[in-house]
């Protein structure tokens, strides 16, 4: 961790930040894309903080800060996200070739954007928005493990624990994005993408023997086609499952502010699950399995319930209604707000160049380099 105490000593005038968000989403995205949605609420949560926030992203974008275009629309919409690594390469040039144009770059593009700010002498601070855990990417994280990381959860860090983490920041989002709904109506609700790895089939499986409702709302991407039309597809037949597909940003209140619960029945190392916090912001509890980052954004038995087995997730929808809505919004407020978020990453960014200031110092300077050794 990065010394706290710099922070204070450290000047807080206005800082020049590059944010670098993937173009396969527009920031925000038109329809499903948590990671650029989160982008958008930090970029401009920033610059209400008085910051002069640059956003490299795809030219689509409509976040409130000033944009430079990676490429001019989202890559997924446009039919070109298998070619997305390539087309980075320009974006990630233009930033760097920029560097001095701005205090900090804050890079959410993972490990593609490594390489560049391995040779910057302007700080770069990398937040983990995917899993980190997958044995193929290991050499890259060993090959530049100095580099200052920001997990979206502990238990993302705790995956890779000899990496440079900086912090843990959780995401937030702007508390007028949704609002409390005290009076749900009778359904479950399921939001997200139809994969594996997020365990639809159980949701599905929830309904049919509590029998309420399911509607689902998510997208299937193109490597998960498969999977559902072999697994998925043939469940939704049923009369109280109703699949409603992807859904934007403006569908999501009625859509989570009007279900009894949201079903998070994932099996895998989920590094923080926004879904979660909009669901909680609108009031509406969320069951979910122990997995990932769910343990750290629920409370047992306040805004949720964490189950192990599958009886047991089956049996808490019946004593979700048991939960007070008032303090699911609670919970959102005091934890999850895109100001709470902002003001994390501040400090982290004043923190930061404060440590760069420090270890360039040492370095000009022959007598304290030598003390350092």
């Amino acid at each position: 961790m990065l010394d706290s105490s710099f922070a204070a000593r450290a000047s807080r005038k206005p800082l020049r930040i590059a944010q670098i968000a993937p173009l396969y989403e527009s920031v925000p995205p038109k329809l499903y894309g948590g990671t650029e949605r989160v982008i958008a609420w930090l970029s401009e949560a920033l610059a209400r903080r008085g910051h002069r926030v640059t956003l490299f992203a795809s030219g689509d974008s409509s976040a409130q800060v000033p944009l430079e275009a990676g490429f001019p629309q989202a890559l997924r919409l446009a039919g070109l996200e298998e070619l997305g690594p390539a087309y980075h390469l320009p974006m990630l040039s233009d930033v760097y070739d920029r560097a001095d144009e701005f205090d900090l770059i804050h890079s959410h593009l993972e490990h593609l954007g490594f390489p560049f700010a391995h040779l910057a002498a302007v700080p770069t601070i990398s937040t983990m928005h995917g899993r980190v855990d997958l044995e193929d990417f290991k050499p890259i994280y060993d090959r530049y493990a100095d580099l200052p990381l920001v997990s979206s959860s502990q238990s993302q860090s705790d995956l890779l624990p000899d990496l440079n983490w900086v912090d843990t920041v959780y995401h937030g989002l702007p508390p007028t994005s949704f609002h409390l709904n005290p009076n749900p109506g009778r359904y479950l609700a399921f939001l997200g993408r139809l994969s594996p790895e997020k365990r639809p089939e159980i949701a599905i499986e929830a309904s049919r023997r509590t029998g309420i409702p399911l509607k689902i709302a998510a997208k299937v991407d193109r490597n998960n086609e498969a999977y559902f039309n072999a697994v998925i597809k043939p469940l939704l037949s049923s009369s109280t499952i109703e699949y409603v597909g992807e859904i934007g940003e403006s569908q999501k209140q009625e859509f989570l502010g009007n279900a009894i619960a949201l079903l998070f029945p994932i099996d895998w190392p989920e590094p923080f699950g926004l879904v979660m916090i909009e669901a909680l912001a609108c009031g509406t509890p969320v069951i979910a399995r122990p997995f990932g980052s769910a343990p750290e954004i629920l409370r047992h038995g306040i805004s949720g319930f964490i189950e192990s087995d599958i009886d047991g997730l089956f049996n808490a929808v019946h004593r979700v209604s048991s939960l007070s809505r008032h303090a699911c919004r609670e919970e959102f407020e005091a934890r999850f707000t895109a100001d709470i978020m902002a003001m994390r990453y501040e400090s982290l960014y004043y923190n930061l160049i404060r440590s760069e200031q420090v270890h360039s110092e040492n370095l000009s300077d022959p007598g304290l380099a030598s003390a350092a050794k």
